[in-house]
């Protein structure tokens, strides 16, 4: 019994100073990674939570919002540099990401939930406007994409402009790594060692595959502050989103049908991230005010490699809109 008793001593005194040793290098790195990325913009409080915006340009408002595992810092410069120099820009960090704040649970300190992305959309838009933005265009890409549906349904907007949308349900689960971080037990046991221990090699190599046909582009990787995305929170944070993306985007659908603003929908022909035929192709069949403009050849990431594509589509949902 005294063997017995030591040896679960020992066992537990190991694991406890591996949990210490986990957790203090995890906060090591992401104190590194946000050091080197640090706001760009201003930081607005919404219900006591922070939402970062980078607000650049004049004219009309318009509004970026990123995808899965992304930030603010996701769009190329190339095309908020044309952006902004026909519209005010309003690009948005997603509950999560960058440096806008999950909602909070007063017993754990971090919400057990992941927010849908309609109450992302009202916490974006409430941040936008308190930055002056009433009816903007809102872009959004990917996960992004629902976001932008979410904020047609509900908030003030002029137009919408899809970019590789996840707008609509898809047969299957998502990959077991999403199910499996985004669990309660995931998110608080397997979330900081993956702070802690993932190579950039493996994240570098993710890119890639995102981005095929086309390469990620050479200064992506360190531009876009990618490794901001390992913070234990934020993988917390993309885990639960999008697990439960799916059923939230089942029930969006049956109000679609009621969104009557421009909506303008860019999708590569190559895309194996989001498929064109699976989301694209059934929102313009769905939306009464729907444009698609199909891009050959382009896989999940347009804004990067179809810039003139993607200041035409924001130009014809101004236009739409009555917007100068």
């Amino acid at each position: 019994m005294r063997r017995t008793v030591l040896s679960f001593l020992v066992c537990f005194v190991a694991l406890a100073a591996l949990a210490i040793f986990v957790d203090r290098r995890a906060d090591l790195r992401e104190a590194s990674f946000e050091a080197k990325y640090p706001p760009e913009g201003e930081i607005v409080t919404i219900d006591g939570r922070a939402v970062h915006v980078v607000v650049e340009g004049t004219g009309p408002d318009l509004v970026l919002i990123h995808g899965a595992g992304g930030s603010a810092r996701d769009w190329p410069p190339a095309l908020v540099d044309q952006l902004t120099q026909r519209v005010r820009v309003f690009r948005v960090d997603r509950p999560g990401f960058g440096y806008t704040e999950m909602r909070h649970d007063l017993n754990t300190g971090w919400s057990a939930e992941a927010e849908p992305p309609r109450e992302q959309a009202a916490l974006l838009a409430r941040a936008a406007r308190q930055l002056g933005a009433e009816t903007p265009i809102v872009v959004g890409h990917s996960f992004g994409g629902a976001v932008a549906m979410g904020w047609a349904l509900d908030e003030p907007a002029s137009a919408v402009v899809i970019l590789s949308g996840a707008t609509m349900p898809w047969p299957g689960d998502v990959d077991w790594t999403y199910r499996l971080l985004g669990s309660r037990l995931g998110g608080a046991v397997l979330a900081p060692l993956v702070t802690a221990f993932l190579p950039e090699s493996y994240v570098r190599n993710t890119l890639e595959n995102v981005f095929k046909p086309q390469p990620a582009p050479d200064d992506y990787f360190s531009r876009a502050g990618v490794m901001m995305a390992v913070r234990t929170a934020t993988l917390r944070a993309n885990n639960r989103q999008v697990n439960t993306l799916r059923a939230e985007v089942v029930r969006m659908t049956l109000e679609y049908p009621n969104i009557t603003l421009p909506v303008e929908i860019i999708h590569g022909t190559a895309d194996k991230t989001v498929f064109l035929e699976v989301h694209a192709e059934p929102l313009n069949r769905t939306l009464p005010n729907a444009a698609l403009t199909e891009l050959e050849g382009m896989g999940h990431m347009p804004q990067h490699y179809a810039i003139d594509g993607v200041i035409a589509a924001v130009e014809r949902a101004a236009t739409r809109a009555g917007l100068r």
